[in-house]
C-alpha cells in the first residue's frame, strides 16, 4: 500500500505536536524568517498557547504533506507591540506552511497488516530471532533507509533491546511472509535526538515490513510426515547409508537448492556428521519411499555465518525430502520366496546353467531392466561371475518355477560407481523366476561321471566289440551315459564339440579311432586332462 496514502490520513487536531517547514513573509512580501533557510524543521505543540493565536488556529485541520498559506492579522499575531525588533507593531504576517509530521503523547504504535499468509501456524514473540526486509520513511514519505537497497535482511532478537521500542512492539505476532505497515511515534523511535543525518529529531517513522524468517534459540528440529509407504518394516538408524532427493527453501518459500534439478540424489551416511546437525538428526527413523518436510533452525544448520552466496546467516532451512533407498554396510542379500512349486527336489547351485526371468528396479519402483525386453529369458552359469554377486546369491537354491523377490545392497551390486542406468550406491530390487535348470559340472571339467565309471572302461566303450572305437561310436557311448544319467556334459556348450575334443585327447596316434592301449596309456599318464575319461 502506498505510504503517501497513510501520510495523508494524518491530519491536525488540537493537542498535537507538529513538525513544519515555513517561510514567513511581511504582508508586503518581504521575507523575515524561514525554517528552510535554517535547514531545520520547526517543532511545537498545538493548542497549548505555545504558538501565536493565529498560527494555532491556522494549523488546525492540516494533513501531513499539506501546504497552506496562513495570513494572520496583528491582533492574532504580535499586536501593537511587535516582536524583538524583527516584527514591527501591527504587522500582518503571512506564513507558507508545509506540514511534515504529527503526533500526540497518547499515540501508540500503529500496526496495519496486509498480505498475511493463509495457514499461519507460528507468530513472532519476545526472544525470537527474526529476519525481515523493510522500507523506512518519514511520515511525509521521505525515505531514510531500506534493507532492500542493501540486499540484506535486518536481523535481530525481539524484546532484547536490539530494536527501537516501537519496532519491538510492531513486529510481535507476525507470520513469515506477512507484510505490515508499522507507524512509530518519535518517543518510541529516536525521540528528540533523531538518528544520524537520516532521521531528524522528533520524527514519526513508517516501516513497510516483510517478515522473512523467525526462530527461537530454544527451537528444535521440526518435521512433518507427508507420506509413508504401507508395509514399512525397516527404518533408518545411525550408520546407514541413505540416498534421498530434496528441495531446499527458506521459510518464505524462496528456493536455494534442489537435488532434482541436478538429477542426482544426495547420498550420505547417517550419524557420522557428514551433513548439518539438523539433517543428521532428521534422517533417523525413515522408511524407503517416505516423504517429510523438515524445518531446521540455524543453530542446527549453518548458524550465523550461513553459506556465501547461497544461505544467509541465521537462516531457518526447510527441506522437503523423499527417501529413495538406504542400506547398511553390514547388509546381506535379502531373499523372499513369493512362490515355490510343491515338488522341489532339484535346486540351482554353482556350475548349473539356468534360464530365468527378472525385473530389476530401484527401491522407489523405477524399472531399470527386464528380461521381458528380450526375446527369451536370461541365461547364466552360476559361479561363473557372469552376474553381480547379489543376483548370483538370489538365484541359488531355486527350483524351476520358483519366484523370488531379492533386495541387493550396493556392495553386493554395482557399488559406489553404479553401472549403466544404475546410480552409484543404489539398492536394487529384483523379481526373479527360474525357468530352466541344467545341472552343471565343476569348473575345468567338460564331462563327469555321476557315479562310478565302468570298469573296465574300454569294453563298455566298444559297443560293437571290434576292439576299436571311432568318433561315432565314442559319441554314441557318451550320449548314452548322459541319457541314462550316469554322466553329465558341461551345460551351455555344444555337445558335439565337447565330445570331439574328448575323442581327440584319447586318440593319441590321431588315426581316427581309439584302441584299448591308447586308453590305458592315457590312464597311466600323470597329465590326465579334466575333460577326458
Amino acid at each position: 500500500m502506498d505510504l503517501l496514502i497513510y501520510s495523508a490520513l494524518f491530519c491536525l487536531h488540537v493537542l498535537l505536536f507538529i513538525v513544519i517547514l515555513w517561510t514567513l513573509l511581511w504582508i508586503d512580501g518581504k521575507k523575515f524568517d524561514s525554517s528552510y533557510d535554517r535547514g531545520k524543521a520547526f517543532i511545537s505543540q498545538v493548542g497549548f498557547g505555545r504558538l501565536i493565536a493565529g498560527m494555532d488556529r491556522g494549523l488546525q485541520g492540516m494533513c501531513v504533506n499539506e501546504k497552506r498559506r496562513i495570513t494572520i492579522p496583528p491582533h492574532l499575531a504580535y499586536g501593537s507591540i511587535g516582536a524583538g525588533g524583527v516584527i514591527p507593531p501591527d504587522a500582518v504576517l503571512v506564513y507558507d506552511i508545509l506540514l511534515l509530521d504529527i503526533w500526540n503523547n497518547e499515540d501508540k504504535v500503529d500496526i496495519r497488516s496486509f498480505g498475511k499468509p493463509a495457514g499461519c501456524k507460528r507468530t513472532t514473540k519476545t526472544s525470537d530471532f527474526i529476519r525481515y526486509h523493510y522500507n523506512g520513511t518519514l511520515l511525509s514519505g521521505a525515505a531514510f533507509d531500506s534493507s532492500y537497497a542493501r540486499n540484506s535482511t535486518y536481523d535481530a532478537y525481539l524484546g532484547q533491546g536490539d530494536l527501537i521500542k516501537g519496532m519491538d512492539e510492531g513486529l510481535l505476532g507476525m507470520c513469515v511472509g506477512e507484510r505490515r505497515i508499522i507507524i512509530v511515534p518519535p518517543f518510541l523511535a529516536y525521540g528528540e535526538t533523531g538518528h544520524g543525518t537520516s532521521v531528524p529529531p522528533q520524527a514519526t517513522l513508517v516501516f513497510e515490513v516483510l517478515l522473512v524468517d523467525v526462530f527461537n534459540p530454544k527451537d528444535d528440529l521440526i518435521f512433518v510426515v507427508k507420506e509413508v509407504p504401507e508395509g514399512c518394516t525397516r527404518r533408518t538408524v545411525s550408520g546407514d547409508y541413505i540416498r534421498y532427493h530434496y528441495n531446499g527453501s527458506f521459510q518464505d518459500g524462496t528456493a536455494f537448492d534442489s537435488s532434482y534439478k541436478r538429477n542426482s540424489t544426495y547420498n550420505t551416511y547417517i550419524g557420522k556428521r557428514y551433513v548439518i546437525p539438523g539433517m543428521d538428526k532428521a534422517l533417523h527413523g525413515l522408511c524407503i519411499g517416505e516423504k517429510r518436510r523438515i524445518t531446521i533452525p540455524p543453530h542446527m544448520a549453518y548458524g550465523e555465518e550461513g553459506v556465501v552466496d547461497l544461505i544467509p546467516g541465521s537462516a531457518v532451512l526447510v527441506f522437503d525430502i523423499h527417501v529413495i533407498d538406504f542400506h547398511n554396510p553390514e547388509d546381506t542379500v535379502d531373499i523372499k520366496v513369493t512362490h515355490k512349486p510343491q515338488e522341489c527336489t532339484v535346486t540351482s547351485e554353482a556350475d548349473d546353467l539356468i534360464q530365468y526371468r527378472y525385473n530389476c528396479s530401484l527401491m522407489d519402483g523405477t524399472l531399470l531392466y527386464s528380461s521381458d525386453q528380450f526375446d527369451s529369458p536370461s541365461i547364466t552359469t552360476l559361479g561363473a561371475n557372469m552376474v553381480i554377486p547379489g543376483l548370483e546369491e538370489g538365484l541359488r537354491g531355486m527350483c524351476v518355477g520358483e519366484k523370488r523377490e531379492v533386495v541387493v545392497p550396493p556392495h553386493w551390486g554395482h557399488g559406489e560407481n553404479g553401472a549403466g542406468d544404475v546410480p552409484g550406491s543404489a539398492v536394487l530390487f529384483f523379481e526373479l523366476e527360474l525357468v530352466k535348470l541344467q545341472k552343471g559340472i565343476p569348473e575345468g571339467f567338460m564331462f563327469v561321471w555321476l557315479g562310478d565309471s565302468p570298469d573296465p572302461l574300454f569294453p563298455a566303450m566298444d559297443l560293437n566289440g571290434d576292439k576299436e572305437v571311432p568318433l561315432e561310436e565314442f559319441s554314441a557311448f557318451i550320449m548314452l551315459q548322459v541319457v541314462e544319467a550316469k554322466g553329465r556334459l558341461r551345460p551351455g556348450f555344444d555337445a558335439d564339440n565337447i565330445i570331439q575334443d574328448m575323442f581327440n585327447n584319447q586318440d593319441l596316434n590321431k588315426d581316427g579311432k581309439i584302441i584299448e592301449d591308447e586308453l590305458k596309456l592315457q590312464g597311466e599318464s600323470q597329465q590326465v586332462r579334466r575333460d577326458e575319461l
